[in-house]
């Protein structure tokens, strides 16, 4: 099968998107199929170019980390596109790529699903906040039902997710099918090495943060669980690896709550090879975002054997299982702190929590998912589907 990615962001930029692309793209590849890539140009390239249009693209004003990608001169390439006979094409993003890619099939006479990251009833309300957070919803359960409605199939990373798409009158055809985890998630990193280049004592308590550095994810909450644990742990360390709108209000935050000794802000780390050291340099993972429509890097924090602490929101309850690698908290200080606290504080708990976290991330095998989207490629395009061997 030959298939088209069609994304309004892909590596160098780095964030949950192109991560779940990439893992695709590579396993449906190592699967015998044919995987091309339309993706904006961000002056500079990724590690691997391979397959991979690149469009001009201009900044976006207020979130310079992403581009704009033109569509005219996409258009302008149709003669090739056309001659590359795709099967089928996969929108992963909600904005030029979705109206490129719906554009694209309807001229080629070829379908069109979309993956939805994006829970756009929260995530909007963080980027217009003089709007009504009513508005905001109202506005994102229309344009999430437009556009789903529009395509041939739609992905879900997760049952929650999919319930709250079918609640807005999305009646396309969808299925849920998460993103997996590579065999290299499991390399188990550095623990020393990534404390030692980061000037963090050996044995100091850590906690994590891992991923896009954006409103959305509820970091400030985070910074106050902080806030109430140093109270008992004076000496505990939060880093926040990654980058993103949010850095600057987060950093005046940790100014007003006092405990810029306590938190470490660290730039985006290559997934090939610092992240791992980074997850395994922690004592804990924390997580707090409501938005998640399935949260990987819970699963990425698990396959190091780091213990995890987070909330239980919409596509997070799909992965976490309480006491399996995680203690689930309430958004709620006492709580959220008291179960960091006693994981700290306990060293053959956390041990034991992160080991049955390392052997549950192991069932979410990136080859099993890549072949159960190739089914719904196949179901979309009204083929027998190809059997899914029990071990995979």
């Amino acid at each position: 099968m030959k298939i088209l990615f069609i994304s309004d962001v892909y590596f160098p930029r780095i964030n949950g998107v192109s991560t779940s692309m990439e893992t695709y793209h590579r396993n449906l590849r190592l699967l015998g199929h044919i995987v091309h890539v339309i993706a904006p140009d961000y002056s500079r390239p990724s590690s691997d170019e391979t397959d991979i249009m690149r469009v001009p693209s201009r900044r976006v004003p207020f979130d310079p980390e992403d581009r704009l990608m033109s569509f005219k001169w996409v258009m302008n390439q149709l003669a090739k596109i056309r001659s590359e006979n795709y099967d089928i094409i996969h929108i992963q993003t909600p904005f030029v790529a979705h109206y490129l890619g719906v554009k694209l099939s309807r001229m080629l006479g070829i379908p069109c699903v979309e993956t939805y990251h994006t829970f756009f009833e929260e995530y909007l309300h963080h980027y217009v906040p003089l709007v009504p957070k009513k508005v905001t919803r109202f506005l994102a359960t229309r344009f999430s039902r437009h556009q789903g409605n529009s395509l041939d199939g739609m992905v879900v990373p997760s049952k929650p997710m999919l319930k709250v798409l079918k609640s807005y009158g999305i009646t396309t055809q969808t299925e849920v099918i998460p993103t997996g985890i590579e065999p290299a998630s499991f390399v188990l990193g550095d623990r020393a090495a990534f404390r030692a280049k980061h000037g963090i004592p050996q044995g100091r308590p850590v906690i994590l943060f891992v991923g896009r550095v954006a409103h959305e994810k509820n970091i400030g909450f985070l910074l106050k669980v902080v806030d109430r644990i140093r109270h008992e742990i004076s000496d505990v360390l939060f880093v926040i690896a990654g980058e993103g709108p949010a850095v600057k209000s987060l950093e005046h935050e940790v100014m007003d709550l006092r405990i810029n000794e306590n938190v470490m802000f660290v730039d985006y780390l290559d997934r090939h090879t610092d992240l791992n050291d980074c997850y395994r340099a922690a004592d804990v993972f924390v997580f707090s975002s409501r938005t998640e429509t399935q949260g990987l890097v819970l699963l990425e924090a698990m396959a190091q054997g780091v213990p995890v602490v987070s909330i239980a929101e919409l596509g997070t309850r799909d992965v976490l299982r309480d006491g399996v690698g995680v203690l689930i908290a309430r958004e709620e200080l006492t709580d959220f702190s008291g179960k960091v606290v006693a994981m700290l504080g306990d060293e053959k708990g956390r041990k034991a929590l992160g080991d049955s976290g390392r052997e549950y991330a192991s069932e979410w095998s990136a080859k099993k998912q890549a072949k159960r989207m190739l089914n719904f490629y196949i179901s979309v395009l009204k083929f027998p589907a190809e059997p899914c061997e029990s071990g995979d």
